[in-house]
């Protein structure tokens, strides 16, 4: 009985890791339009004036809230507020892997064909934006450069529950950052990292 009731429970467990519904969940779309007959991809170029990362570059998305039937709907109404693009109008692909960014943050990217004579930009949100061709993207070879984390503990860490306790030796690892640079533009940091696993599927 325990077996049988054991096995259900685990086959209905839906989550991608450990610690995922208590993540920051976040998702965005990879916008492509048509200009003139080569396939884009649009990026937007954060506002000046924003609190977090302004003027970085980035998908068109954003936090999932609890009324977001799903991550696509998270990524459609981020769309929408962020370029006024009707989310009915969006022909999405479909959807990429997730990219863990920490057990902590997770992101999920979706593709989807947009029109680019919708958009109407957010100026509190998005400064402007601007396109790459596919074929260039395809053809382009990113730069990468390694940033070591080290873990430090909070000041109330409990060392005396652990082996070796303020002398234990905390793993440092390192993370690969990504460089895209098109024209005045430079794409790095999440966005690069989408963008390359978006690259490496379409090729």
């Amino acid at each position: 009985m325990f077996q049988e009731k054991l096995k259900e429970q685990l086959n209905k467990n839906k989550s991608l890791f450990i610690g995922e519904e208590s993540a920051f969940r976040s998702a965005v779309l990879i916008p492509l339009v048509q200009v003139g007959d080569e396939w884009h991809v649009l990026f937007e170029v954060r506002s000046s004036t924003m609190r977090k990362q302004p003027g970085d570059i980035c998908f068109p998305g954003g936090r999932i809230d609890p009324t977001d039937e799903s991550p696509l709907a998270a990524a459609l109404r981020e769309t929408h507020e962020e370029l006024g693009i009707d989310p009915k109008t969006v022909t999405v692909l479909g959807e990429l892997s997730p990219y863990i960014a920490f057990p902590s943050f997770v992101i999920y990217p979706f593709a989807g064909i947009v029109d680019y004579d919708q958009i109407i930009l957010n100026k509190e949100e998005v400064e402007e934006v601007f396109t790459v061709p596919v074929k260039w993207l395809l053809d382009y070879k990113p730069y990468m450069h390694l940033v070591s984390i080290e873990p430090k503990p909070a000041l109330d860490f409990p060392y005396e529950k652990i082996m070796n306790g303020t002398q234990y030796q905390w793993r440092t690892r390192s993370i690969e950052e990504w460089f895209f640079e098109y024209e005045k533009y430079t794409i790095w940091g999440l966005t690069a990292r989408i963008l390359k696993h978006f690259i490496e599927i379409i090729k």
